[in-house]
Formats: C-alpha cells, structure tokens, sequence
C-alpha cells in the first residue's frame, strides 16, 4: 500500500513538492550562512519526494542552534514551501482518491516551517527511545 500511495503521490503532487524544496536548497547555498538550511531543503526534498513510509522524530541534542536556524528557514523558504503544501492538498482533497494524499501533505507542514532538531527515518527502523511526531 505505501508503494501505492507513493507512486501516486509523485504523480500528484510529490514531484513538484520536491522540485521547490530542490530549488530553494540551491538558493539557500548561495550564502555561506544559510548552507545548513539548503542541506535541510534537500534533506526535505527526498522527503517529499516519497513520503510514505517515513517517521519524522526528535533529533537528539538539538539545541539553540537548531532554535535559530529554524527561525533563519522559515524566513528564507518554510513559509513559502507550507503555502506550497496548502495549495497542493487543496487540490488534493478535491477527490476521494487525493484526501489521504491532502492529509499527508498537512501532516508535512510542522517539520517544512521548522526542520532543524528532527530526523527523518523509515517507519520501520525508529531509533529506540525516541517517540515519532508523525508519521505518513
């Protein structure tokens, strides 16, 4: 089923996602300063690529330097990437076959704003302790 959904949500939606997550990921490069939320971008671009089967977690040791990159990200392309995300599951929901798509793209909307201080881990394999913000 997650392969399934995944297909689908490349074909309606995922690639353009990702394409904007790529694209701010080179913008973001372009300053020496903003190079972690450009790694981040593209970290969240193969996420948004194929995101079924994915646990977004708690990162470990993230701390005040995660608190201000995520203040940086949200600035330079979280906002514009959860717009992105809103419209898109608009389109989504329109049809029954889209609305668990729509959902999926609203869940994703935390961890595009603020990405730093959270891991991305496959649904199968959670580091033990850890407790899973959400999972698509």
């Amino acid at each position: 089923m997650r392969f399934l959904l995944n297909v689908i949500w490349l074909l309606f939606g995922g690639i353009w996602l990702a394409l904007g997550y790529y694209l701010v990921g080179v913008l973001a490069c372009v300053l020496i300063i903003t190079i972690p939320a450009g790694i981040a971008s593209f970290r969240m671009g193969a996420y948004a690529l194929w995101p079924f089967g994915k646990t977004v977690v708690n990162k470990p040791g993230a701390g005040a330097g995660s608190a201000l990159m995520n203040g940086i990200w949200f600035i330079i392309g979280g906002l514009w990437l959860a717009i992105g995300h809103l419209t898109t599951a608009a389109a989504q929901a329109i049809t029954i076959i889209g609305i668990p798509l729509a959902i999926a793209n609203l869940k994703m909307i935390p961890v595009t704003c603020f990405p730093f201080g959270k891991q991305i881990v496959d649904s199968d394999a959670i580091p033990a302790g850890t407790q899973p913000i959400f999972t698509i």
